[in-house]
């Protein structure tokens, strides 16, 4: 059951990335491409979870692609707040 949830997981994931890449090519903004690549690498991690054995003592480097998505998204974040006040800055 839990590979299943997994695989479920897996591809909500794929297609919240796939939504955020559409909308980053349509509005270009790098914010939600940095949402996009956050979601494929949980894309990637719940893939790696249902793949790996759970006795196997690897198993926890499947949760650094997590890491990195919350990396990813708190960047897109920055950058975009970082980017929004140049804007306000230069209109001054």
């Amino acid at each position: 059951m839990k590979d299943f949830l997994w695989g479920l997981l897996a591809m909500a994931s794929a297609v919240s990335s796939l939504l955020f890449l559409r909308y980053g090519k349509v509005t270009h903004d790098r914010l939600f491409l940095f949402f996009s690549a956050a979601f494929l690498a949980m894309t990637l991690n719940w893939l790696g979870l249902a793949i790996i054995e759970p006795d196997n003592e690897h198993r926890h480097v499947a949760y650094l692609l997590r890491l990195l998505a919350f990396v990813l998204i708190l960047v897109g974040i920055i950058d975009k707040n970082v980017r929004a006040a140049r804007v306000n800055d230069q209109a001054r």
